[in-house]
């Protein structure tokens, strides 16, 4: 680390420029020496000094979230992407990148000056450090660049410094920290000594509801968005409404994971990638289609390209040959497929077979997430991880306000429910505070 903490190695400075990423580069404490450096990084600390970590701990996209603290979209983590694929002086400069810098300037407030240009270079340096992390690759930044007194270039390896040292050393631990464990905290609540229980939501109020009732996460069922709806469920055309209530969804102060089929008739990577800047924490993504399984080879490619565009999100792999009732004997080999795709969970509905369950269980590396199909204390001792309860929810709600309206016709007294005012003041201006979650019965 002697060369990071000579002053004779110097950052490569960036000459000023009028616009694009060049004139970001030119305005970063990144790529500034001296008395400018010292100005541009004070800048920065004092920007970071102002975050709240608890709303860098949020689930979804870690950018996003830091975009949001910093007064942009969250919408603008797309546009640093674009712009932190060119940002080392050392990679070339696209249109669409400089394209991207002036839309971030716009929604940074359209001053080009030193602060904006501050800002936004926390934005982008945060881009890969932290997607890098969720990858698990370490050090997240691999190596940094000096010049020496000679001129020439020299790449510094950071595997013993992840965060630098010296003048130019990251400024921004803490708050790496927190953007990394928001987006890891989905996760690890399938390491709690209880299997977590996801219960399954079709709108607002009954994902408020299941929040009020202690549930530490909350998904989302296909069936139950589709028909409440008036649309077929599986069939690919439920993205809007899907996409309208993951971005209400996510108001609340527990994790959420959506059911997207298998794209929802859209590219599911860039769907993924929609739902991870909302802030959503993870999705369901099946290998089933109309007319039968996928190939295992082409679902593990989606999986693979859903992973790559929002490493982030947690992935549950959802295997449906027990669902749909066909190929029995693929069921470990796509799991096992899926897993090496990347996928950080896999999902198979309707399974009851306990020696398979506990050899899944036991064998994969990541956790098992079965419906509620078994009592949750034998899917416990089995090694289960996740049970959700698909559609099971909506369909008892459809059936308990089918009986309840039968019991006004037959004259019967209705007794035991919430009141017109305590429903009515459920809404996301003031959602439920935190939680703790536990138990439940059946996809979507």
């Amino acid at each position: 680390m002697e060369i990071l903490e000579n002053p004779g190695y110097t950052v490569p400075v960036q000459p000023p420029a009028r616009d694009g990423v060049r004139w970001l580069r030119g305005r970063v404490p990144r790529f500034a020496e001296g008395p400018v450096h010292a100005r541009r990084r004070a800048l920065a600390e004092r920007m970071l000094g102002a975050l709240d970590a608890a709303a860098l701990r949020r689930p979804g996209a870690p950018v996003a979230n830091l975009a949001e603290a910093l007064g942009l979209p969250r919408s603008a983590a797309a546009d640093v992407a674009l712009v932190a694929s060119c940002y080392q002086p050392h990679q070339c400069v696209t249109a669409a990148a400089d394209e991207a810098v002036a839309r971030l300037v716009a929604a940074a407030g359209g001053r080009w000056d030193e602060e904006t240009a501050v800002r936004l270079g926390l934005l982008v340096q945060a881009h890969d450090a932290v997607r890098a992390a969720m990858a698990g690759r370490e050090p997240p930044v691999p190596t940094t660049r000096r010049i020496a007194p000679d001129g020439s270039e020299v790449v510094v390896d950071l595997a013993a410094r992840p965060f630098g040292a010296g003048r130019h050393a990251c400024p921004a631990r803490a708050q790496a920290g927190a953007l990394v464990d928001g987006a890891r905290l989905f996760r690890r609540m399938h390491d709690g000594p209880e299997p977590l229980v996801l219960p399954n939501a079709w709108d607002v109020a009954s994902a408020m509801a299941l929040v009020r009732a202690g549930f530490a996460a909350v998904g989302t069922t296909s069936l139950g968005v589709a028909a409440a709806h008036g649309l077929p469920d599986a069939a690919g055309r439920t993205r809007s409404e899907t996409r309208e209530l993951a971005s209400r969804l996510v108001a609340l102060p527990v994790p959420i994971t959506v059911d997207i089929e298998y794209g929802l008739g859209a590219d599911p990577a860039e769907l993924a990638s929609e739902l991870a800047v909302l802030g959503v924490a993870g999705i369901n993504v099946e290998d089933g289609r109309p007319g039968g399984l996928a190939p295992a080879a082409e679902q593990a490619h989606l999986v693979r390209a859903v992973k790559d565009a929002a490493p982030e999100l947690f992935v549950n792999a959802r295997v449906d040959t027990y669902w749909r009732h066909e190929a029995r004997e693929e069921t470990r080999r796509r799991a096992d497929r899926y897993v090496g795709a990347g996928a950080d969970g896999v999902f198979v509905p309707g399974l009851r077979d306990s020696a398979l369950i506990g050899a899944l269980a036991r064998d994969l590396p990541v956790p098992l997430n079965l419906l509620s199909q078994l009592p949750l204390r034998q899917l416990r001792d089995l090694g289960v991880r996740r049970v959700s309860t698909g559609s099971l929810l909506f369909r008892a709600a459809l059936k308990a306000t089918a009986e309840t309206a039968e019991s006004v016709r037959a004259g019967d007294s209705v007794t035991g429910l919430p009141t017109y005012d305590e429903v009515a003041a459920r809404t996301l201006d003031e959602p439920p505070g935190p939680l703790a979650g536990i138990e439940t019965e059946n996809p979507r």
